[in-house]
């Protein structure tokens, strides 16, 4: 029964997190506002719902740190590993597509990030301010450069659904409200029942944290970036990947900073530390896979990237 359970809120949180994310993409039909800005900041940050209630209530209800970090770490890994996916699957019109600037400066600060979680997992930079990990400040300053370097890059129309189109504004503001509760409510529901399996399954936290959590609050970036390759939007499409990561580490940031009984940043279960290595190695092969406009090198770097997340299952 609790598979089951999980398997019908998990369908409702994506197709609530869809509804939202259409919402917010019809901005693109309306204004000049770059692909990068449109998918790595507002559409991304529609589709992290499920990662920052999840999270937060991991945290802060729960008490139980392992299952924020499995779930952040996790679901990172797994969207990259699905952008990867998709490329591999669309390369013969993706195979040289230009990537926007502002894109690739956002994968570049998610190596730095995983390099200064690897610093802080090693004990190298461990030390608070306030009870606050230091690196919950940087992680900040991070996303605030990188929002502004997602203004940066060319604009490119998007597609909505009919349905969408003929809506008044009104009625998409109360229809977006309405998907944005929901989302909210429904990943609380979802971070109970994972305990639950966890606890029912003898699995570790971490590994409930990275699977049924990281996975299931991933569905809606991957199910949005399919529907942005179909129709050729590539930069909302990688700037909603890239974006919602870095926005996953900003709730761990929330998290830490909230979560007054303890870090969240632990690595005491084996899941989690190899979330972190294989996912900072998805990360240096994502900036390759972004940067170089060559068919073959991308093949390549996304068999990687895919590779980095069935290494993480395995071992």
């Amino acid at each position: 029964m609790l598979l089951l359970a999980y398997a019908v809120v998990a369908s409702l949180v994506v197709y609530a997190s869809i509804k939202a994310s259409c919402y917010i993409d019809m901005i693109d039909r309306t204004t000049k506002l770059s692909g990068a800005f449109l998918g790595g900041v507002l559409l991304s940050a529609v589709t992290s719902l499920p990662e920052l209630f999840t999270s937060l209530s991991a945290t802060v209800f729960l008490d139980k740190p392992e299952l924020c970090i499995g779930n952040i770490l996790g679901s990172d890994l797994f969207n990259i590993a699905m952008l990867s996916v998709v490329m591999l699957f669309c390369i013969r019109s993706a195979g040289r597509m230009a990537i926007a600037r502002g894109n690739i400066l956002v994968a570049c600060y998610l190596v730095a990030i995983y390099g200064i979680m690897l610093l802080d997992y090693k004990g190298i930079i461990d030390f608070g301010i306030g009870g606050i990990n230091i690196i919950t400040f940087l992680f900040i300053g991070i996303y605030a450069l990188a929002v502004r370097h997602l203004s940066e890059g060319n604009a490119e129309p998007s597609e909505c659904a009919a349905e969408e189109v003929s809506l008044s504004p009104k009625a998409i503001a109360v229809r977006f409200i309405i998907a944005s509760i929901a989302i909210i409510a429904l990943s609380i529901v979802l971070t109970y029942i994972t305990d639950d399996i966890a606890t029912e399954y003898s699995l570790g936290k971490g590994l409930a944290g990275a699977l049924f959590l990281g996975v299931a609050t991933s569905l809606p970036e991957v199910s949005s970036t399919i529907a942005l390759f179909r129709i050729k939007n590539y930069d909302i499409a990688v700037g909603n990947i890239v974006g919602s990561n870095l926005f996953n580490f900003l709730v761990l940031c929330i998290a830490d900073i909230i979560g007054f009984r303890s870090s969240v940043y632990v690595y005491d279960d084996a899941k989690i530390v190899g979330l972190l290595v294989f996912g900072a190695v998805a990360a240096l092969i994502t900036l390759p896979l972004l940067t170089v406009r060559n068919k073959w090198v991308r093949i390549v770097c996304g068999a990687g990237i895919a590779a980095c997340y069935v290494a993480f299952l395995v071992s």
